[in-house]
């Protein structure tokens, strides 16, 4: 860059012998005294080495030369000061280069350096070059660095020294030498030639601002050096780092053009702050939806809370992506969970609260409760201290009036729990590499439509993904893969838990479970399971397995289509339930179980696929279709494919309705279960009564509650072997466990009928 070859500025002053009068002998400012007729000051039009010249007279302390014309400036120009000049008689000076800086409209830029670097003359006749470079960076050769403030400038010398000497000055030049430091063939723009420091204490931001605005499409440098930026940045070109940024957690970096993961590691030298910081960024500007990791790995030394990284506030309710990088997590301290124990009371009529509870302060939000009566993935959702008070993500099933709980906090690398609300946000393609260390990924408080997809959670310590209130409505997993750290331990002693939910609409599809302890616990209902492979065995011969999907509302209206099930079991019970007997609510139902594979192999033969656990008395099934799928066993055979626990409570078969087990496949299983089921029968002695038992098919143990249909297949007969043309009466609920059926008859007969029997009543 040269601005008197791109722009025609000019920097040069008039020589000398066009006249004296621009020549100040004070600072240059209009209406100084000026050279002109000035006893000490001559022309010499001859000089053996400078031809034309000015011959001055050293006769104050300070003597001024000073143009009186404005020499141009501006930010990222640089302007070499030189002259030459040598003693002629009397006391040898000292001589340096100086200039009056003036702000743009004509005051005086102060606080700015006005003198360069000081030449003794020595000798007599010697030509001596004095020179200085002006600029507004701390660039080598650079001499008077001046801020953004300086406009133009009055140029010249100074002599200093003993007063009575002689010299003669050759015409002042000066020189636009940006070129040395800032060359236009370069596509970049230093930070140093905006007046940046790199020291790590001088506030760089109106540099940065500065450089950034004479960008012009080309990259910003950031040389090595630590620049602290004081408040808020955004810079609008590309940017490159081989320095660092440093600046508060709560002052903000917004890079719009160049908002991805690695330039932000590059700003901050650490791949952790990096993250913190454009997530932060993320948030709190609108240039930017999506931040691209880029591939990067970030080592995580320790948990990373998310809301303290925004801290702008504790909800966000507009999309935001975080895509396509690893988190590996380094082991440490730092994932150690915490576990308080606390006494306190609890009233099922107020189910979403403990009270007096001692400790309070001990008990961090986001921890997992257990105790007598608590369900399976049970949260703090909010701890109240001064009210002695903890709020729980659900109720809680059988707790005493007054207990002990114990409250272990699990440690995430992605940890959410400070926002009390989180909307819409995605993270895609990234990969949670806990190596045993840490669970991955809690969520906020509250919010919805949380999405991962393409995301893999590998060796999660406690947890892949957990809920701690409603921040899970309508959560997406699409295309994830869960890996257990627990693989080579029995199905049994596994704790590990994939993912919870606590909420509504729950869209889990095409999904990956390897050996966790538990894939998922859902509440909540309108969920759709989908497409996903749960496989959870291990080398334990005819070993126990334990629950892969468990359903802790009873009527969820949720449907599992297309779903691997290997190796686990479904469970449905109401451990979530304050009131866990039966009241004037819904029972188990509003579940679609179609086109799965379900397998298992090395199993007790009491093991089942799908099991209701009421934990109260009086409930029920209304509403469970299990139709068109696969059940096969491998090494060994299993009685068959569904059951009922009753540790807690049995089922009320009375109440049964709308329950079909239809078009299923059986391979390995002693006994099918089918609703309504078609058998027939063959009566071979003629009866008045038939008793038809078909209560091994019937889902969960229920009653023979309807016949649909009785289809009589060739002829019935009575005891004269004549042909008899008649109607049953149907009796259903009969036998002492009412679970027979029996066709009433005008007279004793014999022959076959197929009979259709349902466990229900439909509706």
């Amino acid at each position: 860059m040269n601005k008197a070859l791109t722009d025609g500025v000019v920097f040069m002053p008039p020589a000398f012998e066009d006249g004296l009068t621009v020549w100040s002998s004070e600072d240059g400012t209009p209406g100084s005294l000026t050279y002109a007729g000035a006893g000490n000051a001559a022309l010499v039009p001859a000089d053996q080495d400078f031809d034309g010249c000015l011959e001055l007279l050293k006769t104050e302390s300070t003597q001024k030369l000073r143009y009186m014309g404005q020499t141009p400036y501006e930010q990222g120009c640089y302007l070499r000061v030189s002259a030459k000049i040598k003693a002629i008689s009397g006391p040898l000076p000292s001589v340096r280069v100086a200039a009056w800086p003036a702000q743009s409209g004509g005051a005086h830029a102060g606080g700015n350096l006005e003198t360069g670097p000081v030449t003794a003359l020595t000798a007599y006749g010697e030509v001596v070059e004095v020179s200085a470079i002006i600029g507004s960076g701390s660039r080598n050769g650079v001499n008077i660095i001046w801020g953004a403030d300086v406009a133009y400038a009055h140029v010249g010398l100074d002599l200093i020294g003993s007063n009575g000497g002689v010299v003669r000055i050759d015409d002042l030049v000066v020189e636009d030498v940006t070129g040395a430091y800032l060359r236009d063939m370069m596509d970049w723009v230093d930070v140093r030639d905006f007046g940046a420091a790199g020291d790590g204490v001088t506030d760089d931001k109106p540099a940065f601002e500065a450089a950034d605005a004479a960008a012009n499409g080309r990259t910003l440098l950031v040389p090595e050096g630590s620049y602290l930026i004081g408040s808020n940045l955004t810079l609008h070109a590309d940017i490159r780092f081989e320095g660092t940024m440093t600046m508060a957690d709560n002052v903000y970096l917004s890079l719009t053009r160049s908002f991805d993961l690695p330039t932000y590691a590059d700003a901050f030298g650490d791949e952790q702050l990096g993250f913190r910081k454009a997530f932060q960024a993320l948030l709190h500007y609108a240039d930017h939806e999506i931040l691209d990791m880029c591939g990067r790995r970030v080592d995580v030394t320790a948990p990373i809370d998310m809301q303290a990284a925004y801290s702008a506030g504790d909800s966000f309710l507009i999309r935001r992506v975080i895509k396509n990088g690893q988190f590996y997590v380094i082991g440490g301290s730092a994932w150690d969970s915490e576990t308080t124990n606390s006494t306190a009371k609890y009233n099922p009529a107020n189910p979403y609260k403990l009270t007096n509870v001692t400790n309070v302060a001990a008990v961090q939000a986001g921890s997992v409760v257990t105790g007598a009566g608590v369900g399976r993935e049970v949260y703090v959702k909010e701890v109240n201290i001064s009210a002695s008070e903890v709020e729980l993500s659900q109720p809680l099933w059988g707790a005493a009036a007054n207990q002990s709980y114990t409250f272990t906090r699990h440690k995430y690398v992605l940890d959410f729990g400070g926002f009390a609300q989180v909307n819409r946000m995605n993270l895609t393609e990234v990969e949670f590499q806990c190596n045993g260390h840490a669970s991955a990924v809690l969520l906020p408080r509250d919010g919805e439509n949380f999405v991962f997809q393409d995301c893999f959670f590998i060796k999660p310590k406690n947890r892949g993904i957990s809920s701690v209130g409603r921040g899970c409505q309508d959560l997406h997993l699409d295309r994830c893969q869960f890996v257990s750290n627990e693989q080579s331990q029995p199905a049994t002693t596994r704790q590990s838990v994939a993912f919870n939910v606590n909420a509504n609409d729950a869209k889990i599809r095409d999904n990956r479970f390897q050996r966790m302890g538990t894939s998922m616990v859902l509440h909540g209902s309108g969920h759709i399971i989908q497409g996903n492979h749960l496989f959870q065995g291990d080398e334990v011969t005819d070993g126990p397995r334990v629950a892969g999907m468990v359903f802790t509302y009873e009527n969820n209206k949720t449907v599992l289509n297309g779903n691997y099930v290997d190796n686990c079991f479904i469970e449905w019970n109401n451990e979530h339930d304050a009131v866990p007997d039966h009241g004037s609510e819904y029972s188990f139902g509003g579940m679609t179980i179609t086109g799965n594979i379900f397998t298992a192999n090395d199993v007790a033969s009491w093991f089942k696929w799908i099991l209701i656990k009421p934990f109260g008395n009086g409930h029920y099934v209304s509403g469970l279709h299990v139709t068109n799928n696969t059940f096969r066993t491998l090494a060994g055979w299993i009685d068959r494919v569904e059951g009922v626990s009753t540790t807690h409570a049995g089922l009320d078969y009375w109440s049964m309705k709308d329950v079909t087990f239809e078009n299923n496949a059986f391979t390995g299983v002693t006994q099918a279960t089918v609703s309504p089921v078609t058998l027939e029968f063959n009566q071979n002695t003629t009866a008045a009564t038939w008793t038809l038992d078909g209560s091994a098919y019937f889902p969960f143990g229920g009653n023979a509650r309807t016949v649909s249909s009785v289809t009589i297949e060739g002829d019935l007969r009575d005891g004269s072997n004549a042909q008899v043309w008649d109607n049953p009466h149907v009796l259903v609920n009969r036998g002492a466990t009412y679970k027979q059926v029996q066709l009433k008859w005008s007279r004793a007969v014999r022959g076959t009928a197929h009979v259709t029997m349902r466990v229900d009543r439909p509706v």
